[in-house]
């Protein structure tokens, strides 16, 4: 009987895990597997795509592929545009923004596994594309607050009476010259901004709206007080490199596992190879190790080098 997808490579994930924990650390992979095989490899506009993209590509052609890098295609609908149109072959994809951004759906289930099975299934049917493997890490929106805020409001942080999203909604109420920081997809995307604003009552004003054309620039001006409150990617290094502060979540926005998005043709060449490269780049792939390995690269280590540790330590590559 054939192992629905998710347990079939939660299986090989745990088997190759095994493996890189042995004593000679090495992983056991087909290195002929993608012979003759081309694939175009593309990624969203920020440091964590950029992460998981280059370990991608180095497992790929370790086991045979010409692997064509058009990393960093431009934003989400652009890059899901350029997946749908061939331009790329494959990307790395959150749930709840396939679920919501690209199938138009509603509310997504919170349960991540139970999402990604949905998502998976309607992409499938709908555009014949395939959603391979699940992360554990959940790289959600959030909100980090400047130093002065932090200092002002934050003295019970670890207490019951944290500095949640309700907290933060009083706050631009009653501080009518503070200022919220942005990428320019967020305000627009149904699962974005418009969630802190339905979930607390408060709208924030769009001229104390300002819109970074790259959100890597929100950390270092949040830190610097630029902005009162940026909006941040929860597994996103530069929070612990620049000591940033976070809102407190409770339940808000929505969970964002990651899985490898992939035509049906493309993954129909080999399914067996590409289920055990995603299985084996994910299944060590925790919240904490994702969020290192993006500080890593956002304090300036070279991104190959920090792929290639990650794929030296769990023998991902032999």
């Amino acid at each position: 009987m054939r192992l629905p997808r998710s347990m079939a490579i939660a299986a090989i994930a745990f088997s190759l895990v095994a493996t890189a924990c042995g004593d000679d650390g090495a992983g056991e992979f087909d290195s002929d597997a993608l012979d003759g095989m081309t694939i175009t490899v593309g990624s969203k506009n920020f440091t964590e795509q950029y992460v998981l993209s280059e370990i991608l590509i180095q497992a790929l052609a370790a086991r045979g592929a010409t692997v064509i890098d058009k990393t960093d295609t431009g934003d989400t609908p652009t890059t899901r545009a350029a997946l749908l149109d061939g331009e790329i072959d494959m990307y790395w994809e959150y749930n709840s923004t396939g679920w919501v951004q690209h199938l138009g759906q509603g509310t997504p289930e919170p349960d991540g596994e139970e999402l990604t099975e949905q998502v998976a299934d309607k992409d499938r049917a709908t555009n014949q594309i395939e959603w391979i493997g699940r992360s554990t890490f959940n790289d959600t929106y959030g909100f980090a607050v400047s130093p002065e805020i932090a200092e002002e409001t934050l003295a019970s942080r670890f207490t019951v009476d944290a500095f949640d999203l309700e907290a933060m909604a009083e706050y631009l109420d009653e501080n009518e010259d503070t200022i919220v920081c942005v990428e320019p997809e967020f305000p627009n995307r149904a699962d974005g901004l418009i969630l802190f604003e339905s979930s607390t009552g408060y709208t924030v004003p769009a001229d104390r709206v300002r819109v970074f054309d790259d959100a890597a620039e929100i950390y270092p001006a949040v830190a610097a007080g630029a902005c009162d409150f940026g909006e941040v990617f929860t597994t996103d290094g530069r929070i612990d490199s620049l000591g940033l502060t976070t809102v407190v979540d409770r339940g808000v926005f929505y969970v964002y596992n990651v899985s490898l998005n992939v035509p049906t043709s493309v993954y129909s060449q080999a399914p067996e190879t590409l289920d055990e490269v995603v299985a084996a780049i994910l299944g060590p792939m925790s919240q904490t190790r994702m969020t290192e390995l993006n500080r890593r690269v956002s304090d300036g280590e070279p991104l190959a080098e920090v792929a290639a540790d990650f794929i030296g330590a769990f023998g991902i590559n032999g």
